[in-house]
């Protein structure tokens, strides 16, 4: 009987640490998993994206395996996720030309002109979608043989997007060189904000 008890303890305790590997960020919950074109990905890290003083929104990384640079994120291939839960309402406009000057800034010149028709097929998607509301989810999510996905409420907004390299391009906004915010970009390779 004794060993059973000690089992039941071992596997309570082997659940909370399940348990606890799940982020909370601001009130919102990220689950250390997600299922995404039938592949398992890891939660990475997770962040809140801060405009001046105001709380803006919460993000998570979901890949195949824990990164700790943004180099090693990128080089991942097969299916990933950026998931951003809005703890604001946010205007399709102001989300959207946010992303864009995140892509110009993590990218030469070259390199954004050759993703220019693909940002604004992004962009149009955005608009499109119209206002992103508090607590509204918005999924950019990577499948190889689709291209960028972008959902939002669960709900796919325009057609997929080709190439990885403009997927990297958009997870650079974040992790690149000139990332949107530096606390963030740490948060999201695993180190705490």
């Amino acid at each position: 009987m004794k060993a059973f008890a000690k089992a039941l303890i071992v596997l309570l305790c082997g659940l909370g640490i399940g348990l606890a590997a799940a982020a909370e960020v601001a009130g919102v919950r990220l689950e250390d998993k997600a299922r995404v074109g039938g592949t398992e990905l890891l939660l990475n890290g997770a962040g809140l994206r801060t405009k001046v003083f105001f709380k803006v929104y919460v993000i998570g990384f979901y890949l195949p395996a824990k990164a700790a640079t943004g180099e090693a994120v990128l080089a991942q291939k097969g299916v990933r996720r950026v998931h951003i839960a809005l703890v604001r309402d946010v205007g399709a406009e102001d989300f959207s030309d946010a992303l864009m000057d995140g892509l110009k800034n993590n990218s030469s010149e070259a390199e954004f002109a050759a993703l220019k028709a693909r940002a604004d097929q992004l962009k149009a998607a955005m608009v499109a979608a119209g206002e992103v509301k508090t607590g509204a989810v918005v999924h950019l999510d990577f499948l190889p043989e689709a291209g960028t996905r972008l959902t939002i409420a669960g709900k796919q907004q325009g057609a997929d997007i080709p190439g990885e390299d403009f997927y990297n391009a958009l997870l650079r906004i974040w992790i690149g060189e000139k990332p949107i915010q530096d606390n963030l970009k740490e948060a999201l390779l695993g180190k705490s904000q």
